[in-house]
């Protein structure tokens, strides 16, 4: 009978170090299934929709940039095996919504956020941190934020052009995935933030979307 893998801490760490390489350097991340917008139609944007467009998907790439990390750093410190291995399958999934907005941002004509590298470590922080207090927390803080992702994507459905076909349908998809994993972790034994926390956590998210917007 085959043995699952035991991953000594220093090997975890270069893993870890592989995957955040992977996230933040162009290109990187292998998506498992294709984009969504492969299937619709080019439409003709003017430049002003074109790059409020890209700031709107450059926002999106970023929150993908930060699930990565707060999975893998959640992984990192989580208690139970059933929870890392959780955490790394749901950091697996992202990488499709990753490689899916930088696609479309680079077909608009822009390229993704200088800042990546700055969310990306103080997003592990708070996942590894996470982790450490309690894999019930760890799950709840996945729940939380996954839920302030799916009313980011609903605000940016209305704001994106109707003939924009193309970054529809990955915000679509994005929106059914987040929402998934939102719920997997609550039915997992995650624990609901009280409103004061979940109200602090949008706060994050602002100072996230107004600085990624246009940098």
């Amino acid at each position: 009978m085959a043995t699952e893998r035991q991953y000594s801490p220093l090997d975890r760490l270069l893993l870890q170090a592989d995957t955040a390489m992977r996230t933040l350097l162009p290109f990187s991340g292998q998506p498992t299934r294709p984009s969504p917008a492969i299937v619709q139609p080019e439409s003709e944007l003017d430049d002003k929709q074109a790059r409020h467009v890209a700031g709107l998907m450059r926002i999106n790439h970023t929150g993908e940039v930060c699930a990565q990390a707060l999975y893998q750093g959640q992984a990192l410190t989580a208690k139970l095996p059933e929870v890392r291995k959780a955490m790394e399958q749901a950091a697996d999934e992202e990488i499709d919504h990753l490689a899916w907005c930088e696609q479309r941002i680079r077909q608009l004509g822009s390229s993704p956020s200088v800042l990546n590298p700055l969310f990306y470590g103080m997003s592990f922080g708070i996942g590894a941190l996470a982790g450490l207090i309690s894999d019930k927390v760890s799950l709840g803080f996945v729940a939380a934020t996954e839920h302030q992702v799916c009313k980011h994507l609903d605000e940016h459905l209305e704001q994106i052009p109707a003939e924009d076909e193309k970054s529809r349908a990955i915000l679509e998809q994005m929106r059914v995935d987040e929402e998934h994993h939102a719920e997997a972790a609550l039915d997992a034994g995650g624990f609901r933030f009280p409103p004061p926390v979940k109200f602090g956590m949008s706060l994050m998210a602002k100072v996230m979307t107004k600085s990624t917007y246009r940098i």
